[in-house]
């Protein structure tokens, strides 16, 4: 998880369009995070009433699906984490917060409910529960087809550089 772009001038404009009334595409997205190719685990992102929402869509194509499990394909729960994470950065992106990563420092109360599967779409919910700077601590949940599947407490620090 990461918020920091070789575009960082956009970043103020992109961090503006999340709030907006579109959700920010894939190309927008990595104007905020820094995650490219198949790192970058969400195609759209938004802020509505201070909680970041986010999907991605679970193509099949995936190289964490080639081998979890072959034959039954299941997005792993580490993966899951990660797309949580990735949708509350939205909430940093911008500020003070410009050329700035975000570092796990932590994961509690995992709880994974349901499986995402190819052909899946996961939709995202985050908030940011706390702040102690430069620690960051946000809960999460995602679901597919309003199904909740994994639900977490995450927290991680701002690191320069």
């Amino acid at each position: 998880m990461g918020i920091r772009s070789s575009a960082s001038d956009l970043i103020p404009e992109a961090f503006q369009k999340a709030k907006g009334e579109q959700p920010l595409n894939k190309s927008e997205i990595m104007m905020i995070l820094p995650h490219r190719g198949n790192m970058l685990l969400i195609d759209e992102a938004e802020v509505v009433d201070g909680k970041a929402h986010g999907k991605y869509h679970v193509t099949g194509d995936e190289w964490f699906l080639k081998g979890h499990f072959p034959g039954n394909p299941v997005v792993p729960g580490v993966i899951l984490c990660e797309i949580l994470a990735q949708s509350a950065a939205v909430l940093l992106a911008g500020g003070d917060n410009q050329g700035l990563t975000p570092f796990f420092t932590g994961l509690d109360n995992v709880k994974f409910k349901a499986q995402v599967k190819p052909g899946d779409t996961i939709e995202t919910e985050c908030v940011i529960t706390k702040t102690k700077h430069p620690f960051y601590f946000a809960k999460g949940q995602g679901s597919v087809g309003g199904k909740l599947c994994v639900k977490a407490e995450f927290s991680f620090a701002l690191i320069k550089g």
